[in-house]
């Protein structure tokens, strides 16, 4: 028999920490947190299993699951001398989600669950607390008819809105068992005229009901929207933890809190936290009311610290984390009851936390002994990087100031504001930069939180839903902004008499809290500290060679500051833009006869010579791998009339021939037409200046500082051998030509671009004449799946959505069939030549899962963008770890 649910607490541990695929990380930390002693109140988990069950099966459970679940909730009320469902002494549980990896606000909970119209009493007079137990049952039908009934959620805040007003009070602590009981009645007959039901009184069908609202809710937009952000495959499931409550809100000896053993900002060795007395768990998350700090060092003027407030408890958590930190060896996210002074612990989990945080904790807890320097890489996200890779606010910018709030995630944003998140996504997706202000976040909040620059809350605290998934996602946050006005309305904020419309610019300082009028001026970012020494451990077991996408001296600078090991993809066509350069190139392709192009491509010689001069300046003797001319003609030419005109007058040409030639080079489909070898094929004499030009860089280099660079020349788009063999001829021509004139010899390798199937599947022919293959994964990917890249941007997203591919094939490497062509390249070539070099240059270069294909296959190198290096130096230490990338280059 299968067993579908797990027990824990009271000294009943059916789980463990290593079987969070079955239990969900929530299910599997609860049983083990117990088993070494740690207070948690007993429950029990229902499997994952059941969650893949539940929806295989058109929303039903397996037909022992019931008799299970029954028998896990007799021994949970044997455990706290309580029954589910009596009237005198009844049990009330919570019932939480708990996917394998943590989603924080993704899926639904609901507490409380267990009151009626009649446990409600006997709760009260268990608990001698009237009060408490009326604010207990609205807590529950509030979460319960928003969870499982689908209730609006602002219905149930205008109800409490409107006892509060009629009492003439503001908070809810000012409430007392009488007001509960009115707001609790007017809850249940506006549930019933929403539902057309009356609140359901039965505790076993209010479980059920729970249940099925937690699965369900694993498949809800927001759920979907984190997996997708996330990388988690949708058949993974959730569990469910249902779990003896314990009570934050019975008075002013009870709290509840949400704490992380490190600070999950910055990484430092702290206490952090914050906690409410007298509150329930969602109120410190969802920013109702502000928290306090937990440390007495971190509390303000007003402020009353948990570690003043309840010493004993405190003083218990401070002991709790020590042992989790040992126990996990990582930062702990830790959810934490205090019920009439007694600490219960709710959950605990690897907390999320910012790049910065990430590599401080990762190199701290090496230092400290608690982790070695291997495990430190591997704890590291390489896509967290780019966090810390981007500019920050320079701080001899001038500045107007706006207001100020809580500095929940660090980095710096500038946009223009927008108070949506469906606006935020649809401006962004424009190519606006936007910053998403609302009074407070929601996870249906996250679609325009991910589309967003940065995020700004009125409300909230460090560790409410906007701090939380901004930091997961590397979004700049300030929240708790409370001097700001936000007017959804009038679609304005305002604080101390500025206004800012819809629209308007702001700038965000995450790492101050701090808000801007206007635009503020950037720098980029000092990788040094903690970074640097992270990048050294990444560095010492790394195999795959890194390299970097650059064809200007500024992009060759940043790559090596990042640490890239030489270039492995300089696109020379985008030198043919320039300004200075762009006449002579449009020249050149006017020209009806050879000796006019060979004019046109004179006029362009120095200026290609100088700009591999400058690179193999700047790569110090480096590998520079150079692609000759990749795209077709017409993209150099002016399209529309007006332009045509200007430029024949520029060329002194005539108008009508420049238009013929537009004409005659117009292609229906351009991406495989006359361009790559093709051109070199045709046109020789363009290949001819560009060899000519690197070797006479390389010589001038080698003479300058005595050691000659190493230049690799590409030949693009190669389909077959003979293609290969008549343009490596004619670079090799080039090559003795420019050593006999100047004297100098360097040594220089010649190969090609891989992307092309055909290619791939004869890459033995080819590696004959090829010193080197370079996948060029970009055009591989297109012409594998028959996609163009510039218009599967419409269609590819519904298909990851509707799980037809994993992931879009041009941002990871399709494995199964790109990935396969590879694999049969690498082989086939270096059956050939055992000492093929192999490396890739699209724009998979840096992405971790790709880098980690690349190792397992054998590549040496990758070639990224410059602000990719460090995450692919990461991602590949991360390979080698795992068992992939054994060359080297």
């Amino acid at each position: 028999m299968t067993q579908w649910v797990y027990s824990f607490g009271a000294g009943h541990n059916e789980g463990r920490a290593d079987m969070r695929n079955l239990l969900g990380g929530k299910g599997a930390n609860l049983a083990e947190m117990a088993s070494i002693g740690l207070p948690v109140p007993p429950g029990f988990t229902v499997t994952t299993e059941v969650c893949t069950y539940y929806y295989a099966h058109q929303n039903s459970y397996p037909g022992d699951l019931k008799d299970q679940v029954e028998r896990a909730l007799a021994r949970v009320e044997g455990a706290v001398g309580a029954k589910f469902g009596d009237h005198h002494k009844p049990l009330l549980v919570s019932v939480r989600s708990g996917a394998r990896v943590s989603m924080p606000g993704m899926m639904d909970t609901v507490l409380n669950l267990g009151l009626n119209d009649a446990t409600v009493d006997g709760l009260a007079a268990a608990s001698g607390d009237a009060r408490f137990a009326w604010d207990s049952y609205r807590r529950f039908i509030q979460m319960y008819g928003s969870v499982v009934l689908g209730v609006d959620h602002h219905r149930f805040e205008e109800i409490i809105e409107h006892v509060k007003l009629d009492k003439g009070v503001s908070e809810d602590t000012e409430l007392g068992a009488t007001d509960w009981h009115r707001v609790v009645a007017g809850y249940k007959d506006m549930v019933e005229e929403v539902t057309g039901k009356p609140f359901p009184q039965d505790p076993h069908q209010q479980l059920w009901g729970a249940i099925g609202a937690v699965f369900g809710s694993w498949m809800n937009p927001r759920a979907n929207t984190y997996r997708r952000l996330h990388d988690i495959p949708a058949d993974w499931g959730t569990a469910v933890n249902v779990q003896a409550m314990v009570f934050g809100n019975m008075g002013n000896d009870c709290a509840t809190g949400v704490c992380f053993t490190r600070d999950p900002s910055t990484g430092e060795n702290v206490f952090y936290g914050e906690y409410l007395i007298n509150a329930q768990g969602e109120d410190v998350v969802a920013g109702i009311r502000t928290p306090q700090p937990m440390a007495k060092e971190r509390s303000k003027p007003g402020e009353r610290s948990m570690e003043e407030a309840m010493p004993n408890a405190y003083a218990e958590l401070v002991q709790v984390r020590a042992t989790l930190e040992k126990h996990y060896r990582d930062m702990q996210d830790i959810e934490f009851t205090v019920q009439q002074n007694k600490l219960y612990m709710l959950q605990t989990r690897n907390g999320k936390r910012t790049a910065a945080a990430s590599l401080k904790i990762a190199v701290d807890m090496a230092r400290e002994g608690l982790i070695d320097r291997t495990e430190a890489v591997k704890r590291v996200d390489p896509k967290a990087l780019d966090q810390l890779l981007h500019p920050t606010l320079d701080p001899k910018a001038p500045r107007k100031p706006l207001a100020k709030g809580l500095p929940a995630s660090p980095g710096a944003a500038c946009g223009v504001v927008v108070f949506s998140a469906d606006e935020a996504e649809t401006r962004a997706a424009k190519g606006e930069a936007v910053i998403l202000v609302r009074i407070e976040t929601s996870p249906e909040d996250i679609h325009g939180m991910h589309a967003a620059k940065g995020i700004l809350t009125t409300r909230g605290g460090m560790t409410s839903h906007a701090a939380v998934v901004a930091r997961g996602m590397g979004r700049p946050c300030v929240a708790g902004a409370g001097s700001i006005t936000v007017d959804y309305a009038q679609q304005v904020l305002s604080a101390g008499g500025k206004r800012v419309n819809a629209g308007e610019t702001i700038t965000l300082d995450g790492a101050t809290g701090e808000v801007f009028v206007g635009s503020v001026a950037m720098i980029e970012p000092k990788l040094s500290g903690d970074f640097a020494t992270l990048m050294e451990w990444a560095d010492s077991v790394r195999k795959l060679k890194v390299r970097t996408n650059a064809e200007t001296p500024l992009d060759a600078e940043t790559a090596r500051k990042f640490g890239a090991e030489g270039i492995g993809l300089c696109r020379t066509e985008h030198m043919f833009f320039d300004p200075e350069r762009i006449g002579a190139v449009r020249q050149m392709i006017m020209a009806e006869t050879e000796g006019g192009r060979r004019a046109a491509l004179a006029r362009l010689l120095p200026f290609q010579r100088q700009d591999f001069i400058d690179l193999f300046r700047i790569m110090a003797g480096l590998p520079v791998t150079i692609r000759l001319l990749d795209p077709p003609l017409h993209e150099f030419l002016p399209h529309k009339e007006e332009e045509i005109e200007e430029v024949a007058a520029d060329l002194g040409a005539d108008v009508a021939a420049m238009r013929r030639r537009v004409s005659e080079l117009s292609e229906a489909n351009p991406m495989l037409g006359h361009r790559g070898c093709r051109l070199g094929i045709t046109f020789p004499e363009i290949y001819e200046m560009q060899a000519r030009a690197i070797f006479e860089a390389a010589v001038a280099i080698g003479k300058e500082t005595h050691k000659a660079p190493v230049p690799e020349i590409m030949i693009p788009l190669v389909m077959t051998k003979r293609e290969l063999e008549i343009l490596r001829a004619l670079v090799d021509r080039v090559a003795q030509e420019v050593f006999a004139e100047s004297g100098y010899h360097v040594e220089y390798l010649v190969g090609t671009m891989i992307e092309l199937p055909r290619a791939a599947l004869t890459a033995d022919a080819i590696a004959e004449s090829a010193d080197f293959f370079s996948f060029g994964t970009n055009d591989l990917t297109q012409t594998v799946f028959g996609l163009s890249r510039d218009d599967a941007g419409k269609f590819l997203p519904v298909y990851v959505e509707k799980n037809i591919l994993p992931k879009d094939p041009f941002v990871s490497i399709d494995v199964d069939g790109v990935g396969a062509l590879v694999e049969i390249a690498a082989e086939k070539g270096r059956k050939v030549k055992a000492d093929l070099k192999l490396g890739i240059c699209g724009e998979h270069g840096g992405d971790p899962a790709s880098i980690h294909f690349c190792g397992k296959t054998g590549l040496d190198y990758v070639s990224c963008s410059p602000y990719r290096v460090p995450i692919a130096r990461l991602a590949a230490a991360q390979a080698a770890l795992a068992g992939g990338g054994d060359r080297t280059a």
